[in-house]
């Protein structure tokens, strides 16, 4: 990058806070987060709005983590965007990364369902999700979108953008009160 105070004056426009782009490891993940709870205690945020931003931060990098490894996916498609902004009284918390194409179907329909819900209906979905007998084939439990969408102060906001033949851009955004 050539510019640097152009592209900083460009995320002070768009009220970003943090921004990473590659590929996601346990120890990337915790400094990060670290560095989220830190700014926003050093703000004097609320402790509510603080857990909020770090749980949804912590869920989403954790759901593109675990996806790269579950699908095997490409060294080419592995890489996954996060970004944190500020703007007119919220935070949002925005992810991307590559999924396959076959998996596009079964996500919408769980967004979908998950944003059909209220906050009454998404505390009953936790409930029942778990409840639900684990298989020991089962690599989570199903609970990280229906907890992130109990924190978000809006409905979750997705997108799928095409890649490739096998590959579609997976966008997620989250939405918290609060900033």
């Amino acid at each position: 990058m050539d510019n640097l105070l152009q592209l900083r004056e460009d995320f002070s426009r768009r009220g970003i806070l943090i921004s990473f782009n590659g590929s996601l490891s346990n120890s990337i993940i915790e400094e990060i987060g670290n560095a989220i709870k830190r700014y926003l205690e050093d703000e004097q945020r609320e402790k509510g709005i603080i857990t909020d931003v770090f749980a949804v931060y912590v869920e989403q990098t954790q759901n593109m983590r675990n996806y790269v490894r579950k699908n095997e996916i490409d060294e080419e498609h592995r890489s996954s965007i996060l970004v944190i902004s500020t703007a007119e009284g919220h935070y949002k918390i925005s992810s991307g990364n590559c999924i396959k194409k076959t998996n596009v179907p079964s996500l919408t329909s769980h967004l979908e369902q998950i944003n059909s819900l209220d906050k009454d209906g998404l505390k009953q979905m936790y409930k029942e999700q778990r409840r639900k007998v684990r298989t020991p084939d089962m690599t989570s439990a199903g609970l990280g979108l229906i907890d992130i969408a109990r924190r978000a102060s809006s409905k979750i906001s997705y997108q799928f953008d095409r890649l490739d033949d096998e590959y579609d851009f997976f966008s997620l955004t989250i939405t918290i009160q609060g900033a």
